[in-house]
C-alpha cells in the first residue's frame, strides 16, 4: 500500500515537472533585436578589475554549509531520478530521462565550481569533489578545468576562445564540398546540442594538446574516468542488459550534453554578439556584453545550481554559484547599460538564434546561410 502511494506520488510529480518543462518551451523568447547593430566589444576603456570592484564582498564569501547542501540535494535529486527511472512505465521514461539528466547537469555544475576553486578554499577539496562528480559523466576534471579556464581569458576573443566559435565565412568558403555539407547540416539542421559532446570528445582525453607540466594532472583525470567506466559500465550491462545501459547512463548522460550544449550556446550566441580580433577585444567588456543571462525553468535552475546566472560568473569566476544572483543584481544596477538583454528559455528563442546565426562575417556580424547566397 505504502509503495503503491510512493509511485504514485513520484507519477504525479514528475507529471508536473513535466507540464512545466513543456509550458517552458512554448514560451514566447524575450529576446530583443537590436536596431543599433552589433555590440562592438573593443570600444571602452573599461577594466574588468574595475567592475570587480563595483560588487558587493559578501559575492566572494564561500559558505561550506551552502556548498556542502548543494552537493547533499544534489546526491537527492539523482537518487530519485534513478528511483523514478526504475519505477516507471515505458510512457513515464521520457519524463524520467529529462528530470535524471538535469539532475545529472547539476553534478557537473559541482565540478564546474570546483574547477575554479570558488566550491572549497582547500586546493585538495576541489579537486577531490571536481573528480568524483564529474567521473559519472566519464569528464576528465583537470582537462577540462584548464580549457575552461583558457575559455574565461578569453571569452570572445575572435578564433581564440576555445568554448564556443562561430563559423566564418573564410572558414566555409575554404572548407571544400564535403566540409561545406557539413557545416550546414550542424547548423542549419539545429544539432547545436551535439557541440558539447564534440568538445567532450575532441578536447579532453588527448593530454598532448596539454602543456608538459599539465600532463600528469590531465592523465590522472583520464585515469579516474576510464577506472569508472571500465568497472561500471560492464557491470550495468551484466545486472540490467544493454538496454538497462542505455536507460540508466546513456539518455541521462545525453540530456545532460543537451543542457551543457544549449547553456554554452544561449551564453554567447545572438544576432548582435561580436566576437572581436585580438588586436580590438576588451576583457571587460567582452564578458559583460558578449555574456547573456537566461531564464530558464525554477526546477532547471535550481538542479543546475544557476549556471543560467553567467555574466557575473564571467566577471569574476570566484564567485560561488549560491551568490551569483546577488552579484547579477549588483551588475544591473551599476553596469546594465552594458549588457545584454536578458532573455527566456524557449524552443522560439532556440529558433531565432539558429536561424539567424549560421555564418560569421569579417565585419562582425552574423549572418544567415539565406542571406550569405543571396549576397553573392
Amino acid at each position: 500500500m505504502l509503495r503503491n502511494f510512493v509511485k504514485a506520488t513520484m507519477l504525479v510529480a514528475g507529471l508536473r515537472s513535466f507540464l512545466f518543462l513543456l509550458n517552458s518551451f512554448m514560451t514566447t523568447s524575450a529576446v530583443n533585436e537590436h536596431n543599433s547593430g552589433p555590440i562592438t566589444l573593443g570600444e571602452s576603456k573599461i577594466k574588468l578589475t574595475d567592475i570587480i570592484k563595483t560588487l558587493p564582498p559578501e559575492c566572494f564569501v564561500q559558505d561550506a554549509r551552502k556548498a556542502w547542501f548543494s552537493v547533499i540535494s544534489n546526491v537527492l535529486a539523482v537518487i530519485l531520478g534513478y528511483f523514478f527511472l526504475a519505477i516507471a512505465p515505458w510512457y513515464l521514461l521520457p519524463l524520467a530521462w529529462i528530470y535524471t539528466g538535469t539532475a545529472a547537469t547539476g553534478f557537473f555544475v559541482i565540478g564546474h565550481d570546483c574547477a575554479h576553486r570558488s566550491f572549497a578554499k582547500r586546493k585538495w577539496v576541489n579537486d577531490l569533489v571536481g573528480h568524483l562528480f564529474m567521473m559519472p559523466l566519464i569528464y576528465p576534471f583537470h582537462g577540462w578545468r584548464i580549457k575552461h579556464n583558457y575559455h574565461h581569458t578569453h571569452t570572445n576573443k575572435l578564433k581564440v576562445d576555445n568554448a564556443w566559435q562561430p563559423v566564418g565565412t573564410d572558414v566555409y568558403e575554404g572548407s571544400g564540398v564535403l566540409g561545406k555539407w557539413a557545416f550546414k547540416r550542424f547548423l542549419y539542421n539545429r544539432l547545436w546540442w551535439i557541440g558539447s559532446i564534440v568538445h567532450w570528445a575532441m578536447h579532453h582525453f588527448n593530454w598532448s594538446q596539454f602543456r608538459k607540466q599539465d600532463q600528469p594532472a590531465v592523465k590522472l583525470s583520464v585515469a579516474v574516468v576510464v577506472l569508472f567506466a571500465v568497472v561500471c559500465f560492464p557491470t550495468l550491462i551484466a545486472t540490467t542488459g544493454i538496454w538497462g545501459f542505455v536507460k540508466f547512463w546513456f539518455i541521462p548522460w545525453m540530456v545532460y550534453h543537451f543542457w551543457m550544449s544549449t547553456f554554452t550556446y544561449i551564453h554567447h550566441t545572438a544576432p548582435d554578439i561580436a566576437f572581436v580580433p585580438v588586436e580590438k577585444w576588451n576583457a571587460a567588456i567582452a564578458q559583460l556584453s558578449g555574456t547573456v543571462h537566461c531564464n530558464y525553468p525554477k526546477w532547471v535552475e535550481f538542479l543546475c545550481h544557476d549556471i543560467n546566472v553567467h555574466v557575473p560568473h564571467h566577471i569574476s569566476t570566484a564567485i560561488p554559484s549560491y551568490n551569483l544572483r546577488l552579484a547579477h543584481s549588483s551588475l544591473q544596477e551599476n553596469w546594465g547599460s552594458y549588457m545584454h538583454d536578458e532573455c527566456t528559455f524557449s524552443v522560439s528563442l532556440l529558433k531565432y538564434i539558429t536561424d539567424r546565426c549560421h555564418l560569421y562575417t569579417p565585419e562582425n556580424e552574423y549572418i544567415s546561410f539565406k542571406d550569405y547566397y543571396a549576397q553573392r
